[in-house]
């Protein structure tokens, strides 16, 4: 009996057999890879199945059927698009601007104490295009006590993240865009963060085969620039959010400067963040 005691081998041995494979076939942690596909096995021919399935290209974590994202695992189906690490950038924005709002509402609480002891509402968060759920889910496990609404238009998207934010008492909207949220959050939005295809059209074919063929071409395409849903979501943002409340959109370094363009025209006060450590970028807007 294996020390997994699932009946079949899995020995340094097998892990390094399957590792070359996965090497040969391009996996760049490969060895990594092979003991997590092992791990997730129930039989020899779990394991051969699911090897081959990497072969071909599908996502690691399709396979696994689940994603580790800012300390959490996302469950992940089929066909849904991959969270990148890189997308933990909008999250931390997201929770230092929350964190500030808070502090400042608590020194308000104080000073007021005395004159009405009225609750204040839990701080409104909306994640568009929110995929799996993922930013959605570490935010608000980050930052208990949010009214969080995520909405996507893909109704796989949606079924996955509803088990993901549902965890930690979000919920989730289909539908395009605004069109997707409930009109009773119109005005009260802290935050709205989005990470929104940004992919050029023309460039979809130069992505890795596991992101063009197994992930849906609306998680990607972002039109013939890439901005296309930024400039809607722009256009749309400000009557949703509360005043000084914030929209952070996810880009590319090489698009910032005209997401930041888009954001300025819609009437944000506009600034840009970098992380080189997670290779991410996003423009982040404060309405007046």
């Amino acid at each position: 009996m294996s020390r997994s005691g699932l009946g079949f081998d899995s020995t340094a041995d097998s892990v390094a057999g399957i590792a070359e494979r996965l090497r040969s076939a391009g996996c760049v942690f490969a060895e990594e890879e092979a003991r997590l596909l092992m791990a997730a096995a129930s039989s020899p021919a779990d394991v051969s199945a699911t090897v081959e399935r990497r072969i071909a290209g599908n996502p690691l974590e399709h396979i696994l059927g689940w994603a580790e994202f800012g300390g959490l695992r996302i469950e992940l189906d089929t066909g849904v698009f991959v969270p990148r690490r890189r997308t933990e950038l909008l999250v931390n924005e997201a929770v230092a601007l929350l964190s500030d709002v808070s502090a400042g509402e608590s020194k308000v609480r104080r000073g007021r104490a005395r004159i009405s002891a009225r609750p204040v509402g839990p701080r409104v968060v909306v994640d568009l295009c929110c995929g799996s759920g993922a930013a959605g889910a570490v935010l608000a496990s980050r930052m208990p006590g949010l009214e969080l609404h995520a909405a996507d238009l893909d109704p796989a998207a949606v079924a996955c993240a509803r088990r993901n934010v549902g965890r930690v008492g979000g919920v989730v909207h289909e539908g395009d865009l605004f069109d997707a949220l409930p009109r009773v959050i119109k005005g009260r939005v802290s935050v709205l963060t989005a990470n929104a295809p940004y992919v050029p059209t023309a460039e979809i074919s130069t992505m890795p085969r596991e992101a063009r063929d197994f992930e849906p071409m609306l998680s990607l395409d972002g039109g013939a620039d890439g901005l296309d849903l930024h400039r809607r979501i722009a256009a749309g943002a400000r009557e949703w959010l509360r005043v000084g409340g914030h929209i952070i959109i996810e880009t590319s370094e090489r698009q910032a400067k005209r997401t930041a363009l888009i954001l300025a025209a819609a009437g944000f006060v506009v600034r840009t963040a970098r992380s080189a450590e997670l290779d991410g970028t996003v423009v982040v807007g404060r309405a007046g």
